[in-house]
């Protein structure tokens, strides 16, 4: 048998039972239930119940003294759990181990942060404590799942015929929007290797040289302000470069290596087929104020300036009139339909620097279905109708208004 373990944590089944196995990892958990001792065992695998009974008084003394997170290997026999103990939330539920021998292979001091659990801790400790914070569970999953996730690109770009390059890190400058890291030579006194802020120049030299096909999981360096838009330090991205092909020809290779990527890795939610939705930048703006439309929001701007041309809401329609330029864009509110709502969004776009916003919601009147709001009242009935067929609105929702250039008011009403 090796010498510290037969088996992982996550291994044993109920098929194992009457066998003699060693285990070793983390102390995770130990709680005493009148005489007996309860260790759940954790490593990369998963988590191990051990049973710790008095009668075995070395184990057993020994199993009294550790804490959490203290390193331990055992010996003992695979036991099935009785029904009222088993936990079918545990692949190893049905099973424990009846601990013949113990053997503590590294203490633990009094931990800075639990590993056990996921209550929030400041990010200074975290980072300070990166080997502990890696031990809890969510980081711990999620570190695998990036290891999975890149394992599974590397093979779909090799099946699609991609080559796998490592490029230099150590180059020569090469600005491409953000600084540089620089590093200092030794050989050369004064002068500086900078670390790249992407591999652009190298897979171009790649497709010079005739490989036709490359890609790398390349790491990035960027020496960043903390801004929300930036990511400073290194990251690493899915880097391509082909030759001989058009827009089409990228798309139709990428696209099934992306589809199959969140096929793989999307649990129980549904993934888009390939070929991608594909959206003209205008049409984007147009619609959704944004060249990047989360469309899981089905809310679609409309064009409603002939509603307002010659009307009675004299703002618009003096904008209308002064330039032929301006436009009105209709943001539909399906549920919005009642004044606080129009009034708390009417104050968000002041607070975003921008005069208000018009707007309108329907409710049943009498029976009858009615627009309320100032601009309702300005524009008559008729008008107000239009707008609510062109939307396909109903009682209980709103539309707001935005007017002027498109481009200048493009991406607040996609806020909006």
């Amino acid at each position: 048998m090796h010498a510290y373990r037969s088996h992982t944590c996550g291994e044993l089944r109920k098929s194992h039972v009457g066998e003699t196995v060693r285990l070793a990892g983390w102390v995770h958990r130990k709680r005493d239930h009148g005489g007996l001792l309860f260790i759940d065992l954790r490593d990369n695998y998963g988590l191990t119940q051990l049973v710790f009974d008095p009668d075995r008084a070395e184990a057993f003394g020994l199993a009294e003294k550790v804490r959490s997170e203290f390193v331990v290997g055992i010996e003992g026999k695979v036991v099935a759990r009785s029904a009222e103990t088993v936990n079918p939330n545990l692949p190893t539920g049905e099973i424990e181990i009846a601990v013949s021998s113990l053997e503590v292979l590294s203490e633990a001091q009094d931990l800075p942060l639990p590993v056990f659990g996921e209550p929030d801790y400041p990010e200074d400790i975290r980072l300070s404590y990166r080997f502990l914070d890696l031990r809890r569970e969510t980081l711990h999953r999620n570190i695998l799942l990036r290891s999975k996730i890149i394992a599974s690109v590397r093979r779909r770009m090799t099946d699609a015929g991609f080559n796998e390059f490592q490029t230099p890190i150590l180059t020569a400058s090469s600005p491409e929007g953000a600084r540089d890291f620089l590093v200092p030579s030794r050989m050369h006194p004064g002068k500086f290797y900078a670390l790249p802020q992407a591999p652009q120049q190298f897979k171009q030299l790649i497709m010079v040289a005739g490989f036709d096909r490359y890609f790398q999981i390349a790491p990035c360096f960027r020496d960043e302000d903390a801004r929300a838009d930036r990511s400073p330090g290194e990251f690493y991205q899915l880097d391509v470069e082909m030759s001989f092909v058009t827009q089409d020809d990228v798309f139709a290779a990428i696209e099934p290596v992306l589809h199959g990527l969140f096929e793989e890795f999307a649990g129980d939610r549904k993934v888009s087929p390939y070929p991608f939705t594909r959206i003209p930048y205008a049409e984007a703006m147009r619609k959704y104020g944004s060249d990047k439309p989360d469309l899981r929001n089905p809310i679609e701007m409309q064009n409603v300036t002939e509603q307002f041309r010659g009307s009675g809401f004299k703002v618009f329609a003096g904008m209308i009139e002064k330039d032929s330029k301006v436009e009105v864009w209709a943001i539909p509110a399906p549920g919005g339909g009642n004044r606080a709502f129009c009034d708390r969004m009417n104050s968000w776009a002041q607070g975003e620097s921008q005069p208000g916003l018009g707007y309108i919601f329907f409710r049943e009147e009498g029976g009858a279905l009615e627009g309320a709001g100032p601009v309702a009242k300005n524009i008559g009935p008729e008008r107000t109708e239009a707008i609510r067929t062109q939307l396909g609105l109903e009682a209980g929702d709103a539309v707001f208004f935005v007017a002027g250039q498109p481009g200048k008011f493009a991406s607040f009403a996609g806020q909006a």
